[in-house]
C-alpha cells in the first residue's frame, strides 16, 4: 500500500532531558507550633489510653495502630510527616482517602470540606506513650511537621465493619473478607491474628489468603459478634462483604431470539500471526466446537470439570477475540493470532464463594511468568467499586501488570441498568490503572450510545475516567453475533461487555501483528484510547463511555488523512528527570487553526495499602507552546495549561495534585498556528512510596500519542517528515493483511 500515511513512528528520538525551572518555597503550615501542641495534645493522650487498654493478643509484639490525619493543605509527599514517624520509632503501614472540614486553613475564606489523606501508623504502644509524654513534658523536641497533622486518633470498631449488612448469610453467619496491614514477611502480625481468630471461633482460609503490597486478603465465615470482637486486633484494616463470581450468563446475555440460524462460515486458514502470545481467563469452551482450530484450551491444576453456561460464556469471549462481532452471511474474517484459553472456574465456582480467591490464583500463576502480551479478563467479583479500600482482584492484577509489558482488557461489567448509582458502577477489577477498561457501546453506526447495561464510572482516583472507552457490546436492536458451538457455521446472537472487551483486544492484536515489535503494549493502548471516537450527534459523558469507542477499523488508528499528522512517541521516564518531547511541526506554517490531540498513558507500581495514594508514580506535563515567548525572567518558554485539571471534581474537592497521579491522559486544543512555535510538553516522573518521597524509585514505561491536524495543510504529513527527516520514520507493515475489520 505505497499511497498509505502511516502512523510515524520513533517520537522518542525528539526528546531530551531539560533543565527544570526552581521550585516555589513550601507554603506556610496552617497550624503555628503551639497551636498544633494545643490542638493535638489531648487526642494524642486518648489514643494511647485507648491503645492500651485493647487486650494483649490483640497487639502482637506489643504493637499497635493509630490514625494521623493530615490537613488538606498537606498532601504533597514533600509534606509526608516522615520524621515525625522516625521520631518515635513508628512507621506507616497504609492510609486511606478521606473528606474532612479542618479547623482552619491558610486559604481566605472559612474552611470547607476538602480531600485529606489519614495515616494508618504502627508502633510499639511504648513508644505511643513516649509520643504523649513528649507532648505534656517537651514539646519543644517534637518535630515541626506536627503543624500539618489535623488530628490523631485510634479507629474505632465501627470502622472497621464495612457494609456488613450487605454480606451473604450462611447457616453459621455471614461470608466476608479481612484486610490485615501485613506484608508476606511478617509473620508476627499473621500468626498473632491466625490465633487471635481462632480464639473466637472465627473459620478463617488462611491457606487461601493473598499477599499484595502491604496488605493480606483472608476469606472467612463469621457471626456479627465474632467479627465485632475481632475488630479488636490492632492490625486488622477492615471487614467487609466477601464477593461473588459475576454470574454468567447473565439475564442479557444470549436473551435475543433468533427466528432463524443466519451463517457466517468460518475461515479455514491458520491465524495470521501465530506467533503472537494471547491468553484469555474464563469458563473454558465446549468440546468440539470449531474454534478449537485457533484456541488451545489448558488445563490448570486444581480446576475440575467446567458448567455448561461457565463454557458457553467462555467459547463466546474466545469468538469475540477472534473473529469481532460477525456479519451474518458474510465470511467471518481470519484471526489475528492464536489463544491460549485458561479455564480458571469450574462448576464449584458457582457455589462455593471461596472460589473467587482460587481464580485469582490461577490468573496470578499464568501472568507472573511474563508470556503474553495480550490478555483479556470478562470475568471476576460481582462487585462495583469503591473508593475506599482495594479489590484483592485489582490489587494483584495491577502489580502484575506494572511493567507495560501486557495488555489487559478488562469488561466493566454490566450492572448499568441498575438505578443506585454505588450498584452501576464499573465492577472489580475495572478499577486497575495498568489495563484498559471497556464498556459497551449499542451499535456499530455513528449515532451509537453508551449500551444500557454497561457500567458506568466514576472509577477511583487514580483512574477516575473509567470505563477507559467503550467498544460494540450488542444490544437487543443490533446483538453481537458470536460463532455458534455446533460447527454448523450459523451464529448466536448475544450482548454485554463480555464481548466488547475482547472485540477491542482484537483490535490492538491486529496492530501488533500489522506492525510488529514496533508498537509495544503500551504504545497499543494509548492508540486505542487515542483514536476513540465520540457519537457525531451528541457529546456522551465520560463516566458512561470514557474516552469514546474505540475503532474496528485498523486503516482508522494507524494512518493519517489529508491535513493530519500522527507520531507516537515509546520509551521509558526516569525518575525525578525532566524530559522535553519535541510536538513536531513544519516550518512556514500559513495563518490557520492547529488542533493538537496528545494521549498519555504509562504503567507503575502501586500501594494498594495507600488508595489515596495508589499510583507511584505520575507525570507533571507542562505545555510550552511558542519557544521564544517567555515570562519573566524565565529561562523556559511560557507555558500554558493542555490538561483539564479533572473530569470529575470541582476545585472544591480535588486535591491541587490529583492528575499528576493519573495513568493516562489525553485532550486537545485548538490554537492559531501564529501562537506555536517548536512547541514541546515538559514532562517530569514524579515518584511516591505510600505518599511519601520514595527512597529508590525505579524507572516508568510511558507511550505519547500526538496528531496533529489542520485543513489547511493537506500536506501536512509530508512537511512534518521531510522536517524531521532521520527522527521520525513511518512504520512499516511486517505482513499483509487488510486495514479493515
Amino acid at each position: 500500500m505505497p499511497n498509505e500515511r502511516f502512523l510515524l513512528g520513533y517520537g522518542e528520538r525528539l526528546t531530551g532531558p531539560v533543565t527544570p525551572a526552581s521550585g516555589g518555597a513550601p507554603s506556610k503550615p496552617p497550624y503555628d507550633f503551639d497551636e498544633a501542641i494545643r490542638r493535638l495534645t489531648p487526642e494524642v493522650t486518648h489514643t494511647t489510653r485507648a491503645l492500651q487498654s485493647l487486650p494483649a493478643d490483640a497487639c502482637p509484639s506489643n504493637q499497635a495502630v493509630a490514625v494521623v490525619m493530615l490537613h488538606p493543605q498537606a498532601l504533597a509527599k514533600s509534606y509526608h510527616p516522615q520524621k515525625l514517624l522516625d521520631q518515635f520509632g513508628f512507621h506507616q503501614v497504609g492510609s486511606r482517602p478521606v473528606t474532612i472540614t479542618p479547623d482552619k486553613w491558610t486559604r481566605k475564606g472559612k474552611p470547607g470540606r476538602s480531600p485529606s489523606t489519614e495515616l494508618y501508623v504502627a508502633g510499639d504502644r511504648a513508644s505511643f506513650d513516649d509520643w504523649a509524654h513528649a507532648f505534656t513534658r517537651s514539646p519543644d523536641t517534637i518535630n515541626e511537621a506536627i503543624q500539618r497533622i489535623e488530628a490523631v486518633y485510634a479507629p474505632e470498631i465501627e470502622q472497621r465493619l464495612r457494609h456488613l449488612d450487605r454480606a451473604e448469610s450462611t447457616t453459621d453467619g455471614i461470608l466476608v473478607e479481612l484486610l490485615i496491614h501485613a506484608r508476606k514477611k511478617d509473620n508476627y502480625i499473621m500468626d498473632g491474628f491466625r490465633n487471635y481468630a481462632a480464639s473466637l471461633g472465627i473459620d478463617a482460609q488462611f491457606k487461601r489468603s493473598l499477599f499484595v503490597g502491604g496488605l493480606c486478603y483472608v476469606p472467612a465465615e463469621a457471626t456479627h459478634e465474632q467479627l465485632e470482637q475481632l475488630a479488636l486486633f490492632s492490625f486488622l484494616r477492615i471487614v467487609r462483604p466477601l464477593s461473588r463470581l459475576r454470574n454468567h450468563p447473565t439475564t442479557i446475555e444470549r436473551a435475543i431470539p433468533m427466528p432463524e440460524k443466519p451463517s457466517a462460515p468460518l475461515p479455514t486458514t491458520n491465524a495470521i500471526n501465530p506467533d503472537l502470545q494471547v491468553a484469555v481467563f474464563d469458563g473454558g469452551i465446549p468440546a468440539g466446537t470449531p474454534l478449537n482450530t485457533w484456541v488451545d484450551q489448558i488445563e490448570l491444576p486444581g480446576v475440575d470439570r467446567s458448567a455448561q453456561e461457565l463454557e458457553q460464556h467462555g467459547h463466546d469471549v474466545s469468538s469475540a477475540i477472534l473473529f469481532g462481532s460477525l456479519t451474518p452471511g458474510q465470511p467471518a474474517p481470519a484471526p489475528f493470532a492464536r489463544i491460549d484459553h485458561y479455564r480458571i472456574v469450574d462448576a464449584q465456582s458457582l457455589d462455593d464463594p471461596f472460589e473467587l480467591y482460587d481464580a485469582l490464583r490461577h490468573i496470578e500463576s499464568v501472568l507472573k511468568n511474563k508470556k503474553y502480551q495480550f490478555v483479556n479478563l470478562s470475568i471476576g467479583p460481582a462487585t462495583p467499586i469503591e473508593d475506599d479500600d482495594i479489590h484483592p482482584w485489582t490489587a494483584l492484577l495491577d502489580s502484575l501488570l506494572s511493567d507495560g509489558e501486557t495488555l489487559l482488557t478488562i469488561a466493566a461489567g454490566n450492572n448499568g441498568h441498575l438505578t443506585d448509582p454505588a450498584e452501576r458502577r464499573i465492577q472489580v477489577p475495572s478499577d486497575c490503572i495498568n489495563a484498559l477498561t471497556v464498556g459497551a457501546a449499542d451499535s456499530t453506526s455513528e449515532d451509537w450510545v453508551r449500551a444500557p447495561y454497561s457500567a458506568v464510572g466514576p472509577g477511583r482516583a487514580p483512574g477516575r475516567i473509567k470505563p477507559d472507552l467503550v467498544g460494540f457490546g450488542g444490544s437487543e436492536i443490533q446483538p453481537f453475533f458470536v460463532s455458534s458451538c455446533d460447527g454448523s457455521g450459523s451464529v448466536a446472537a448475544t450482548m454485554g461487555t463480555s464481548f466488547a472487551a475482547p472485540s477491542v483486544l482484537r483490535t490492538g492484536i491486529g496492530m501488533r501483528a500489522y506492525f510488529g515489535e514496533q508498537l509495544r503494549p503500551l504504545g497499543i493502548k494509548a492508540l486505542l484510547i487515542h483514536a476513540a471516537a465520540q457519537n457525531n450527534s451528541n457529546i456522551l459523558q465520560k463516566e458512561e463511555v470514557g474516552r469514546g469507542k474505540a475503532p474496528t477499523n485498523l486503516k482508522e488508528i494507524t494512518t493519517c488523512k489529508d491535513g493530519e499528522v500522527r507520531i507516537i512517541y515509546q520509551g521509558n521516564l526516569e525518575p525525578s528527570k525532566y524530559l522535553r518531547a519535541k510536538i513536531p511541526l513544519p516550518p512556514e506554517l500559513p495563518n490557520a487553526y492547529i488542533t493538537i490531540t496528545a494521549t498519555f498513558t504509562f504503567a507503575c507500581e502501586t500501594d494498594p495499602e495507600d488508595p489515596g495514594n495508589y499510583s507511584r508514580s505520575g507525570l507533571n506535563i507542562t505545555f510550552r507552546p511558542h519557544a521564544e515567548k517567555f515570562e519573566g525572567n524565565s529561562t523556559n518558554p511560557k507555558s500554558q495549561q493542555f490538561y483539564k485539571k479533572s473530569d470529575y471534581d470541582t476545585e472544591q474537592t480535588l486535591r491541587n495534585d490529583a492528575q499528576v497521579w493519573e495513568t493516562t491522559l489525553h485532550n486537545s486544543k485548538r490554537m492559531r498556528s501564529t501562537s506555536l512555535h517548536n512547541p514541546v510538553f515538559d514532562i517530569h516522573h514524579n515518584a511516591r512510596t505510600n505518599g511519601a518521597a520514595p527512597k529508590s524509585p525505579k524507572p516508568i514505561p510511558y507511550a505519547l500519542v500526538i496528531t496533529i491536524a489542520s485543513s489547511k495543510i493537506a500536506d501536512l504529513y509530508e512537511r512534518v517528515l521531510q522536517k524531521h527527516v532521520g527522527y521520525l520514520e513511518a512504520l512499516q507493515p511486517v505482513i499483509k493483511i487488510p486495514l479493515q475489520p
